[in-house]
């Protein structure tokens, strides 16, 4: 299950602090500034949204991390979830199997930074594209969801990451300023 929320401007942040758990209040504080602290609760919420619509879960989660810095819901390893968070827009993805979740905000496309992370065939695809930002996000999304998903950490070679991976879902939301990428065993499989 997807969980999204694209609307920060109206996230009433002392509201929702009192709803978090202390281990998450003390993740929230780490950030400098305001829209840092509200994507980080947002995502928490929607979190618990999911455990509570999916799984009946109405305590707020507690996490465990992998060596990697992945998280896990303390004492319930049948439950699988990633969040990601960007100044356009949260998500949240729950599982019964491995997944990763990646959103990020359509900046300016930065060619240094995708001859750093993009293989030749990557390349080509961003600078085909009518926007190549949007293209470069995409592509980046997908990335990070899979590292995400696999739970290994930022690898050495971003531009071998895709290799042999299909079924990665994306949404492109240009309108609202934002890409996201799932990815999940059980899309792989389909």
């Amino acid at each position: 299950m997807i969980y999204l929320d694209d609307n920060i401007a109206d996230f009433n942040l002392e509201a929702a602090l009192p709803l978090l758990s202390e281990q998450r209040r003390e993740q929230l504080l780490k950030f400098k500034h305001e829209l840092g602290r509200k994507t980080c609760a947002m995502a928490y919420l929607l979190l618990r949204q999911g455990l509570q619509q999916e799984y009946g879960i109405t305590e707020p989660p507690v996490f465990a991390y992998n060596e990697h810095g992945k998280p896990s819901i303390a004492g319930r390893e049948d439950i699988h979830f990633n969040m990601s968070h960007c100044r356009a827009g949260v998500v949240c993805a729950l599982s019964d199997s491995p997944i990763g979740v990646d959103i990020e905000s359509i900046r300016e496309y930065n060619d240094s930074l995708a001859r750093y992370t993009m293989n030749e065939h990557e390349l080509q695809l961003i600078n085909a594209a009518e926007r190549p930002e949007v293209a470069f996000t995409r592509l980046w999304t997908m990335k990070e969801a899979v590292v995400k998903w696999r739970g290994s950490g930022i690898v050495n070679n971003l531009k071998d990451v895709l290799n042999g991976v299909t079924g990665i879902l994306t949404t492109v939301n240009e309108r609202r300023g934002y890409v996201f990428s799932v990815c999940n065993q059980l899309i792989i499989d389909n």
